[in-house]
């Protein structure tokens, strides 16, 4: 697909101020007053987009679709209560969405189901004309990253992945800082998803908070289909958390680009411990050999010079943590005790100065404009930012902060380093899926 030179350095500019597309700053002529807009999936994740979605004035929902009928039964009672018409109903078997996406009325779609369904979902949508925006991650392997990109420059629909810690607070001041250059050139970045998820992925229905031993269709919410992934493969299996920030931060896809990585794993425990504990050595979940590492690491390099660590970690006791740090020649930030050092400004050389300070006097103009509207829309406010960012450019037709190019650099991480894995940290070289634009 050919791209106009001017409309691309005008289109980079504003992405490079970060994903903070204001939609009065866009180059669009026409927007719609009201978006019409379906969901495909009523999980936990569904929910909260659709919660967010019915504060809006400007989204119409007119269709939903999930196979469990409690949760079309759900949505039914929720729209109910916010005084909204009835929506569609669509679940009658794995591939009743399609009939969803044939209603020509509806203009974009949001996905928010399990993980092997985004992106055959997420292309039926661009080639059924929707706009489409398609939770985390969006693909598993490098052929449905460039499934993603292709059917988006076949057909010119759009598609955002909903990475909504970009939106975070002190993400968007930290990012407000790169941008002004406090810590100067950019250098070396740190961040993961480290998250103990032993009891989503074990849990029973009855026992919620961690002594559930059940998954597949024994398993509740999403132990039935999240565990799988680490009984099948060894991988970063859930990257873009932590790896969308650093991506914005580093001019990924604008300027700069992931060129390769490599990946190393621990050995598999924890879901095997937290199995003996809950059931005892008898049960018979206690011996199933898991493939996912308690613990992987990612090294990528950049095409500019820097590198990045990113680690998961979601089988051991641990605090929540996306372990974000961003260092540069002049300065250093990290999330993870809320730190900064900034030379020739820091208190004392060699100390390290409570990070608050600069992220109150950096604070993103976009939470300054919309922190009422953000106040209980879900994960601290981040939420009603990926959403007003995706019906915003949907309502305009234009290209989303987090585009599909986003989409296809962060997910590949995924079979990459199950690639790295498998050969003992061998090399892997990622594809440029902006073809050198």
């Amino acid at each position: 697909m050919a791209i106009n030179r001017r409309s691309f350095i005008r289109n980079s500019a504003v992405a490079g101020l970060g994903v903070s597309l204001l939609p009065s700053f866009s180059f669009a002529a026409v927007s719609k007053q009201v978006l019409n807009l379906g969901f495909i999936g009523m999980g936990l994740r569904g929910e909260e987009h659709l919660r967010n979605a019915l504060d809006r004035s400007d989204v119409e929902i007119k269709a939903i679709c999930d196979i469990d009928k409690d949760r079309l039964k759900f949505a039914r009672e929720l729209l109910k209560e916010k005084g909204k018409s009835p929506a569609l109903e669509f679940g009658e078997d794995d591939y009743d969405y399609r009939n969803l996406l044939k209603i020509k009325e509806i203009d974009a779609i949001i996905i928010a189901t399990p993980w092997l369904w985004h992106t055959p979902m997420s292309v039926e949508a661009m080639q059924a004309g929707k706009y489409t925006g398609v939770e985390v991650s969006a693909a598993m392997t490098v052929e449905e990253c460039w499934d993603l990109v292709n059917t988006h420059e076949e057909t010119g629909a759009h598609l955002m992945i909903l990475e909504n810690v970009n939106y975070r607070r002190d993400v968007m001041a930290v990012l407000n800082m790169v941008r002004q250059n406090v810590f100067g050139e950019l250098l070396h970045f740190r961040c993961g998803y480290q998250h103990d998820l032993r009891e989503v992925k074990f849990n029973d229905g009855i026992h919620p908070y961690g002594h559930g031993v059940e998954f597949g269709e024994k398993g509740y919410s999403e132990a039935r289909w999240r565990t799988q992934h680490s009984l099948k493969r060894n991988a970063d299996i859930y990257p873009t958390h932590g790896l969308g920030p650093v991506a914005t931060y580093a001019n990924i896809n604008r300027g700069n680009r992931f060129v390769s990585l490599t990946s190393h794993a621990t050995k598999a425990r924890g879901l095997h411990k937290h199995i003996v504990a809950g059931g005892g050595e008898n049960h018979r979940n206690a011996n199933l050999k898991w493939k996912l590492g308690d613990i992987i690491t990612t090294t990528i390099d950049t095409a500019n010079g820097e590198t990045i660590i990113v680690t998961h970690d979601t089988n051991s006791p641990r605090p929540y943590s996306l372990g974000f740090r961003v260092q540069g020649t002049e300065g250093i930030w990290e999330a993870d005790g809320n730190r900064i050092y900034i030379e020739g400004e820091a208190n004392k050389p060699h100390r390290w100065d409570d990070a608050r300070p600069w992220l109150e006097k950096y604070d993103h103009p976009l939470w300054k404009r919309f922190e009422k509207e953000a106040t209980g829309s879900g994960h601290g406010g981040m939420d009603f930012f990926v959403m007003h960012a995706f019906v915003e450019s949907a309502k305009r037709q234009i290209a989303p902060p987090i585009d599909v190019y986003d989409a296809a650099s962060w997910s590949s991480v995924t079979p990459l380093s199950e690639t790295s894995i498998a050969g003992g940290g061998q090399v892997q070289y990622f594809p440029d899926f902006t073809r050198g634009k």
